[in-house]
């Protein structure tokens, strides 16, 4: 079982809020009479039993909503579930992967973002959105990262990159013909800001030179892997266009859910 939830915490956002609305955008986008409940290989998601929404987590401020992350997707997956979650910014990930890498040794991750997301201490919180992956490779809950479309590294951030052994594909470096291949379980983490801000208006962040979207959905169809979660994050819907990029979204929803459902 596939248990989709949704985690509306934006509150280590560091330049704009707004991202704990979109679960609810994506939940919309993807029951919207404009287009259907089918992947591009024809599964109607309508008809499958193998996933459930289970609806948002009620979480308190920050820092308990941390804590609160860990503890709800440590019950799925301790009862034998996959999860698919829907942000809120990029911070929600590492409680995520902690809770799964409790469950699922040597977890590989791969990490598709205009960001590397490996601040040390970004603006004095070690939650930031920015720093979610240097917190989960310094605690070792994961043995691989691999992180794909990056377009801002800094500094700080290569030496970080270093220090963790970080596999990167930066965007200037991606060809299409690339593919990936996990020896373990793997967690999939989709900040939609891997996408050229073309495609998706609606992020807190513009970087240009990103992804198209049939690039990313190829990404996520090429995979091969035992996929044990994934997240998609930093949806905005106060900087949405037309609902695009919630639409954009659900798209990569069907996607990866598709991914995750068991065989």
């Amino acid at each position: 079982m596939v248990t989709v939830l949704g985690i509306p915490l934006d509150e280590n956002s560091s330049f704009m809020e707004g991202a704990k609305a979109a679960p609810e955008a994506i939940r919309n986008a993807f029951q919207s009479p404009s287009t259907n409940y089918c992947t591009e290989a024809g599964l109607d998601l309508s008809l499958d039993k193998r996933w459930k929404d289970a609806g948002n987590l009620m979480l308190s401020t920050m820092p308990e909503a941390i804590s609160e992350i860990e503890l709800a997707i440590k019950n799925q997956v301790e009862s034998g579930n996959k999860v698919l979650c829907l942000g809120g910014d990029h911070s929600i990930t590492y409680p995520v992967v902690k809770a799964i890498a409790s469950v699922h040794k040597n977890l590989n991750i791969l990490h598709l973002d205009a960001h590397a997301d490996l601040y040390d201490d970004f603006e004095g919180n070690s939650h930031s959105h920015a720093s979610p992956f240097a917190r989960i490779m310094e605690q070792g809950l994961a043995k691989r990262l691999v992180q794909v479309g990056i377009r801002t590294l800094n500094p700080h951030q290569r030496k970080q990159a270093e220090r963790f052994y970080v596999e990167r594909i930066e965007m200037k470096d991606w060809q299409d013909s690339m593919r990936f291949t996990f020896d373990g379980p793997v967690y999939l983490s989709l900040d939609l800001d891997a996408l050229d801000p073309a495609f998706v208006p609606g992020v807190s962040h513009h970087e240009p030179g990103g992804f198209t979207t049939r690039q990313v959905i190829s990404i996520i169809q090429n995979l091969k892997a035992n996929l044990v979660g994934a997240d998609i994050v930093e949806l905005n819907p106060v900087r949405d266009i037309n609902n695009m990029t919630a639409m954009v979204a659900a798209k990569l929803f069907k996607e990866v859910l598709s991914k995750l459902l068991p065989t």
